[in-house]
């Protein structure tokens, strides 16, 4: 093999792997999205960033490849239908991976409340026309390549055109039903699974070094260096960020935010992504705190000024640090190439290049707000954009995909729970565990039906101290509830949660043969720590018990013997 067959094969395998990575960032998406989100709904955001992939790639191929780069014109490439890309294999796959990840930013901002047929027509009509041509004003030799503007790797084209377009649907569509109260206040709507969410935000770091260092679409003629800086200032930016985020958090709402930290990793990627070729590790380090304020308060602002709900903070992460990161290149640029050029305002390079940047972010956001607005509207007007309110409550796992639950075999926690408040100072135990007789019109019969309400991690304990008694037949249920006490103010992505209902367990057991009052003692020996919260017992006269297989009744019934 001579040296530049060599040379074109290592340059190929570069955008090969670029283009795997950036193809696993779906996955990413996907984990974010639905860990952020309620588990009624997993189901839906799983199918969406499914579908938004399998239905982009086919319209990128048939028609937005040649809008994109089948030609130089100013405005638009030109019409290339079942495009082969000139035999340019690579970079079509390279580039609808791109395309992807731009239509699937908008889904999180829309969820829980979009109808799944809207949100396919929506994502194929970004895949078509919307991506493409800006994406040709930037990439393809359009009106701002000839201007001299700079997105590497596609702030701009990708990430911002995402953010605004989700921004553009979420205001459309209004809040989910319970997020703001009759003044308007913000209530949280925490996700299901900060896990999941935190998965995925791990796998679009890493994936990320494909975004952003295989943009370079080559290893050879010097482009390895250049990469291996890319992979440097993407990297600080992303961990500045994300330092950043928790200490404002931890000063704001007196505790590091997870939700909003995991965010903070994502707006450092996002905000380096266009300059990450041109910048120091230092310029991408400033960078980096910078992302982390405006996806702080932005955040903040989208969801308390502007009243716009963005259950994963989509506009925030990609929107505003999008713009930011393409304006911030203009400050920051030092090198070009390998070059050192100082072309930032920070450098002495005076407002031109910074100047070009702001007409760039300027262009773009005008034609997807215009573009975005169009198409959501007609979609609202024709097949609906929004489902049903009896719908939205249910979960849309169930009404739009025929699914009782994405963890059908598993028990869900209830939606607004919290840590349990605990007394400064041990407490009478007659205070701390009361028990709560119920009469009935059979106040002498001998059968007895005990209810504890108790804390979850209790249960071993007591399951094990009924069973050393001889209770075994017992009926567990898991509950939610609060005393006068109605748990703890918390915040959950600057915004406060009052918890009102705390995760309990519920046992209930019929007795006759073992004295109810030894099982009454038995449990608040078991249950007992002192501390408010230690539960309660219930206890109620049965007046009668049928065992269904022998028809016995009574303290019969209640026998285990065959």
């Amino acid at each position: 093999m001579d040296m530049m067959a060599y040379e074109t094969a290592l340059n190929t395998g570069w955008i090969l792997l670029g283009a795997a990575l950036v193809f696993f960032m779906q996955a990413g998406f996907a984990m974010v999205e639905t860990g952020f989100t309620r588990a009624k709904n997993a189901g839906n955001i799983i199918m969406k960033n499914l579908m938004d992939f399998s239905l982009g790639v086919p319209i990128f191929w048939l028609i937005g490849y040649g809008i994109m780069f089948a030609g130089e014109g100013k405005l638009i490439g030109g019409l290339d239908l079942f495009t082969n890309a000139g035999g340019d294999w690579a970079t079509m796959i390279f580039q609808t991976v791109f395309c992807a990840t731009a239509a699937t930013i908008v889904s999180g901002a829309m969820a829980e409340r979009t109808k799944f047929s809207a949100y396919c027509v929506y994502s194929m009509v970004i895949s078509a026309f919307v991506y493409p041509i800006s994406g040709h004003w930037i990439w393809g030799g359009g009106w701002l390549a000839q201007l001299g503007f700079h997105d590497f790797a596609g702030s701009t084209a990708v990430h911002m055109v995402g953010g605004i377009a989700a921004f553009i649907g979420a205001a459309i569509l209004g809040p989910r039903i319970g997020k703001y109260d009759k003044e308007g206040k913000p209530r949280a709507i925490p996700g299901h699974s900060l896990t999941l969410g935190a998965l995925g935000v791990f796998i679009l770091w890493f994936c990320w070094f494909g975004f952003n260092g295989c943009s370079t679409v080559a290893l050879t003629g010097g482009a390895d260096e250049t990469a291996a800086r890319v992979f440097v200032t993407t990297n600080l930016a992303a961990a500045v960020a994300t330092t950043t985020v928790m200490c404002i958090t931890w000063i704001r709402y007196g505790k590091p935010d997870v939700s909003m930290t995991l965010n903070g990793s994502l707006a450092g990627l996002v905000a380096i992504t266009a300059g990450c070729d041109v910048v120091t590790p230092a310029g991408a380090a400033v960078i980096g705190v910078i992302a982390g304020f405006i996806v702080v308060f932005g955040i903040e602002f989208i969801d308390k000024g502007l009243k716009v709900d963005d259950p994963v903070g989509a506009v925030g992460v990609h929107g505003l640090c999008g713009a930011c990161s393409t304006l911030l290149t203009g400050v920051f640029a030092y090198y070009t190439g390998n070059e050192v050029t100082k072309l930032g305002l920070a450098y002495g390079g005076g407002m031109k290049m910074l100047s070009i940047q702001a007409i760039g972010v300027f262009s773009v956001v005008v034609w997807v707000i215009v573009t975005m607005t169009m198409v959501f509207k007609l979609i609202d007007k024709t097949i609906g954009l929004r489902v049903s309110a009896a719908e939205e409550v249910m979960g849309l796992d169930k009404p739009e995909h025929g699914l009782v639950s994405a963890y059908a075999d598993f028990v869900p926690a209830p939606e607004t729970v919290g840590g349990e408040g605990e007394a400064d100072a041990p407490v009478p135990a007659q205070q701390a565990v009361p028990v709560t007789r119920v009469n009935t019109e059979h106040s002498d019969a001998a059968m007895h039906k005990v209810v504890i309400i108790t804390r979850q991690s209790r249960f071993e304990a007591l399951k094990n101290a009924m069973n050393a008694i001889g209770v075994t037949g017992m009926t567990l249920t898991n509950v939610a509830g609060c005393g006068q006490q109605k748990g703890a103010a918390e915040y959950y992505r600057g915004v406060p949660v009052e918890v009102t209902l705390l995760p309990k367990i519920k046992l209930e057991i019929i007795v006759s043969a073992i004295p109810v009052e030894k099982v009454v003692e038995t449990a608040r020996k078991a249950l007992y720590t002192g501390h408010i919260g230690d539960g309660k017992i219930f206890i109620y006269d049965v007046s009668d018990v049928v065992k269904v297989r022998t028809g016995e009744r009574g303290f019969d019934a209640l026998q285990d013997e065959e």
